[in-house]
């Protein structure tokens, strides 16, 4: 643990967890880092809930913005300024689909220190430290071992798949940035402690699981009506099925009435 870090108190507070998970539950290490996940994840379902909350009134309003962006194209800042004026008046919080990612943030370094220092905090056994069979110790790197390679697929495969249904009111480039900065991030995050490539394949699992539910929570758009054009027939049926009613036929106009004045017969 380092001392006077801001994150100390959190890593003191998740090395209890496992060991509570562990040594009262019974739950081995790695699948005690699984269940960290889940717990972590639930206590930010409020922030989830905001987030799909923002996601439904931005789908609503996408055509207004859109008219916002298209009449001050060519101003940046007027642009900006009206875009959150209209954020403001319609109560849209654009960061809030930012917000369960960054509160997971002290989360990920605080796991990241309890893995680091885990033989000296916690004193496990090297043959309880793996998961799967397959994982050989969620200690070391990922690149130590073949497996390390295979969570570590796992981790691209989920993260595109999480960022794929999270954002869906982005724009093209700034989807196409999020799904390709998992593949950047390879080479750091293979390198980490493997619980810790574990912790985050978990969360995008649920954030994958997430985005399936909301996809059916959140209304559809209705379908646009068929643009009518000279080629098509007028429409005088009733909403209710019945027959529909002849127009009516309207007499021509018969013009301005004229009136004629008598003449008057001159004085002999």
């Amino acid at each position: 643990m380092i001392l006077g870090s801001p994150l100390s108190p959190l890593e003191h507070f998740f090395t209890q967890v496992l060991k509570f998970f562990h040594d009262s539950l019974g739950i081995p290490w790695a699948w005690s880092i699984v269940v960290l996940t889940l717990c972590v994840r639930i206590v930010l379902v409020p922030l989830t809930v905001k987030q799909v909350h923002s996601m439904q009134r931005m789908q609503a309003h996408a055509p207004e913005m859109k008219e916002i962006q298209k009449k001050f194209k060519g101003d940046r800042q007027r642009m900006n300024e009206e875009m959150m004026k209209f954020y403001k008046e319609n109560n849209i919080n654009p960061a809030a689909s930012c917000l369960p990612m960054l509160a997971q943030l002290p989360v990920f370094f605080s796991l990241y220190f309890v893995l680091r220092h885990f033989s000296r905090s916690v004193q496990a056994p090297v043959h309880e430290l793996g998961w799967l069979h397959v994982v050989p110790n969620i200690t070391k790197a990922a690149n130590t071992h073949w497996s390390g390679y295979v969570l570590i697929a796992i981790y691209v495969l989920s993260q595109v798949s999480s960022t794929y249904f999270m954002s869906t009111q982005m724009q093209q480039s700034q989807r196409i940035m999020m799904m390709v900065l998992p593949i950047v991030f390879v080479t750091f995050v293979i390198r980490f402690p493997t619980g810790l490539v574990l912790y985050w394949v978990t969360t995008n699992l649920w954030t994958v699981g997430q985005g399936l539910i909301t996809r059916r929570l959140v209304p559809k758009k209705p379908p646009p009506p068929p643009k009518r054009t000279s080629r098509t027939p007028p429409t005088n049926e009733p909403p209710d099925g019945g027959k529909p009613e002849r127009p009516r036929s309207v007499a021509p106009s018969a013009g301005p009435t004229r009136v004629k004045r008598k003449k008057k017969k001159a004085r002999r």
